[in-house]
């Protein structure tokens, strides 16, 4: 099955956190959105899709990301991107 977008890249931050890497100008926007993440996930909870990737580009944490209620697959394929990465870590 074909992503409707890519994939974010997944990197470990500073403090060991696995994360999806953060697109400043999409946290901004987001920030100035009336009543946040909560409304437009109300508002868009038919997109799925497109909800995954918002979660991607505001640097959700990938073991935050498994919780939500996306895509199994592509929940999936960034938790063996962060076994890979806890595997690499000192």
């Amino acid at each position: 099955m074909k992503r409707k977008h890519p994939m974010q890249k997944i990197v470990v931050t500073e403090t060991g956190t696995i994360r999806f890497t953060e697109n400043k100008i999409v946290s901004h926007l987001l920030d100035a959105y009336p009543g946040g993440l909560n409304a437009l996930a109300a508002k868009f909870r038919d997109e799925v899709d497109d909800y995954e990737q918002l979660m991607m580009l505001i640097g959700y944490s990938v073991s935050g990301f498994g919780d939500l209620d996306l895509n199994r697959r592509t929940i999936a394929v960034a938790d063996r991107v962060a076994a890979a990465l806890q595997e690499l870590k000192p």
